[in-house]
């Protein structure tokens, strides 16, 4: 185990751990999942980065922490929501390398998103800022599940992302 994993802090960045609930698929896979998150004090934290499988939150977004007997921070609620949006891909195409990962990345990006790569999931999750080109990222993703590229879904939208939908 890394000392990050004991103490739950690097630099002025911390974990908060999230429990999840596993679906009648076995999914997701794990039954908590730590985000990178910026100490704003009284309990609440600013999320660092993209969730792989929490549901209902995004990079930005103010969250209250509850801290246990063993110092680690729990997510609470969300205080106040980034209005960025979580998207994830399951990659298909050419079995989710990191090549084609890569290339999913890299195309999203240019469309206004950041995100990363999984490759024990074959995952990218997107992290989706509001000021991006949402329809032009939804149109994307419906082709890219058309052709078989990817699976995606939503993790966190927004009321923008929705309406995106209608374009």
């Amino acid at each position: 185990m890394d000392d990050d994993a004991v103490t739950n802090v690097k630099g002025d960045h911390m974990k908060v751990h999230f429990r999840l609930d596993t679906d009648e698929d076995g999914w997701p896979p794990v039954s908590v999942e730590s985000l990178w998150a910026v100490d704003l004090g009284d309990g609440i934290v600013r999320l660092d980065n993209t969730p792989w499988f929490v549901r209902g939150v995004a990079s930005n977004d103010i969250i209250r922490v509850e801290i246990d007997d063993e110092g680690v921070y729990w997510a609470d609620e969300t205080v106040q929501a980034s209005e960025n949006c979580t998207i994830r891909l399951i990659i298909m195409k050419d079995g989710g390398s990191a090549a084609t990962r890569q290339t999913v990345l890299e195309t999203f990006d240019r469309l206004g998103t950041t995100g990363e790569g999984n490759e024990q999931f074959r995952m990218v999750a997107l992290d989706v800022p509001p000021d991006a080109d949402l329809p032009r990222i939804r149109k994307f993703l419906d082709h890219g599940e058309a052709q078989e590229w990817w699976h995606w879904e939503e993790g966190c939208v927004t009321a923008a992302w929705r309406a995106a939908a209608a374009e």
